[in-house]
């Protein structure tokens, strides 16, 4: 597979990105420039974490108007995989392609420990290796990571299977005390209706190299290439 990596001023996670996808996965990267149109051939479009364009305004507000997003926009509205990690899931959310948005979290502070993740559904590019239920420890790194939609978009949301990741605590258990930054319901990762469009906010490039002493990030990854793969 090809992936390829936006990189935008100020993302800081685009290197932690490149490095799983082709020393870990042992895929094919390149590196898309934010002032890029061209996506040269990609099989996937992977959104990194950090402060585009310094959060100016808000947090990937300025980002969604970068020539090479109207190129990801257009990829993921023909079918493209497209998956955003923190700022990239700010990104995909302000560009439209995935609902709702990421607001500031409850105790304006920035947060940066690991935190448990509870897999919702595993019937998606994303999730398919992962059973259901399963608890995954993930690290998060972010200010404005609090997810928030209306009542009818989640609704909508649920209906539709498109939330993935909930905040838990180690045993499963999805608590108000395991939310870490006071998202809806809990909620720590979606896809959009098509479910080829992915954003979350734990970083799970930070969780899956043995170095680290912790990969339970890569079964993600894992996912993504196995059933992307298993179509070609």
């Amino acid at each position: 597979m090809k992936f390829g990596v936006v990189i935008f001023p100020g993302s800081n996670c685009d290197q932690d990105m490149v490095y799983v996808l082709k020393n870990i996965m042992k895929q094919d990267v390149v590196e898309l420039w934010h002032k890029s149109t061209d996506l040269q051939n990609v099989d996937a479009i992977a959104i990194p974490g950090g402060f585009s364009y310094g959060d100016y305004l808000r947090s990937g507000a300025l980002a969604k108007f970068s020539p090479i997003m109207k190129s990801v926009i257009d990829f993921a509205n023909r079918g493209g995989l497209v998956f955003g990690i923190c700022n990239g899931f700010q990104i995909l959310c302000e560009s439209g392609l995935l609902p709702g948005t990421l607001l500031h979290n409850d105790n304006q502070k920035f947060i940066c420990k690991n935190i448990y993740i509870k897999v919702e559904n595993n019937e998606t590019v994303f999730t398919s290796l992962i059973s259901k239920n399963r608890v995954l420890k993930i690290p998060i790194a972010h200010g404005e990571g609090k997810y928030y939609a209306d009542k009818e978009t989640i609704k909508e949301m649920r209906l539709n299977n498109q939330i993935l990741f909930r905040y838990c605590n180690s045993d499963g258990e999805v608590t108000t005390e395991a939310n870490p930054n006071g998202s809806i319901e809990n909620i720590a990762g979606i896809c959009n209706k098509n479910k080829n469009v992915f954003g979350m906010m734990p970083h799970p490039e930070r969780a899956s190299d043995e170095n680290l002493k912790n990969i339970d990030g890569k079964i993600i990854f894992e996912s993504m290439i196995n059933t992307i793969l298993s179509k070609i």
